[in-house]
């Protein structure tokens, strides 16, 4: 199974590369925060959208009352580049259960003027006062054992800088595309880790719904899928061990692409969702 926990929450790569700096804070409901995004969660040339929602959702937790992601929508503005940013949040509303803020994420561009690279509205809560009534029709992803999946170790080519940031192991059944040939399925499906063995929490949740390989690529297609929307719900805070996470398009037209993913947990239980909205690369591109 997964290697032993080495690193732990809030001593990881994950949460030093997500870290901010408070710059300022204008009364009770203005935050500012200076980060550096890595160059080590970038695919391609752009930095990963799931770490961008973690460095944004971080900001958030830190401006609002509670401290638990429950919903967060991200529209995607510009491709986000590996160096210094500056994230902005603003309290919309602080109530007894759950608190709503928004957040955006700036560089500056090439002329020197700031550029706004994505912007959230989220709503936070506390997990643990969630009750245990579970009424659901969804199943958790069928997966062959962690030791059956190919890892980034097996692939055939280059792999992205953040595979080597990930433990992820890829269901056979949906890696077709890695050797040229591809199912022709809009599925993903894997199991999910950080490579350092930093437990899984809320935050990390907000990563693992965009890590996956794009389903783009079990279609037959190939080239970069940027995220265009993602929401994301945490359902419940996850149980320690390996997390399963499988993505779903049902549906490609007009140039975009839909991806629904699904995150369980070792205890089988549903912990996060999201949907997405990304353009869809071209055939044989």
């Amino acid at each position: 199974m997964l290697r032993m926990a080495q690193a732990t929450i809030g001593n990881s790569e994950f949460d030093r590369d997500t870290a901010l700096t408070r710059r300022a804070v204008d009364g009770d409901r203005h935050g500012v925060h200076d980060v550096h995004l890595s160059a080590g969660w970038v695919i391609g040339r752009a930095v990963n959208g799931g770490y961008l929602l973690a460095v944004l959702g971080r900001a958030l937790r830190a401006d609002l009352p509670h401290a638990d992601p429950f919903t967060i929508t991200a529209h995607y503005l510009s491709a986000s580049r590996p160096g210094p940013a500056v994230v902005r949040t603003e309290r919309i509303r602080a109530g007894r259960g759950l608190s709503t803020g928004q957040a955006t994420l700036l560089q500056r561009g090439a002329d020197g003027t700031e550029v706004e690279r994505i912007r959230v509205l989220a709503t936070y809560g506390d997990l643990d006062r969630l009750t245990d009534d579970v009424r659901t029709t969804a199943e958790p992803p069928h997966l062959p054992p962690y030791e059956s999946c190919p890892g980034s170790a097996d692939a055939p080519g280059p792999v992205p800088p953040i595979a080597a940031r990930l433990d992820l192991r890829l269901d056979p059944a949906t890696a077709g595309w890695a050797v040229g040939a591809p199912s022709g399925r809009g599925e993903m499906r894997a199991w999910f880790g950080l490579a350092d063995g930093r437990p899984a929490d809320p935050l990390s949740l907000l990563l693992a719904v965009d890590a996956l390989p794009p389903t783009a690529f079990e279609l037959g297609l190939a080239g970069w899928v940027p995220t265009v929307e993602l929401t994301a719900h945490i359902r419940h805070r996850p149980a320690p061990g390996p997390l399963r996470v499988s993505l779903t398009t049902r549906n490609l037209a007009g140039g975009f692409l839909e991806e629904d993913a699904e995150v369980w947990d070792s205890e089988d239980r549903l912990v996060a969702q999201s949907r997405q909205l990304a353009v869809a690369p071209l055939l044989g591109g």
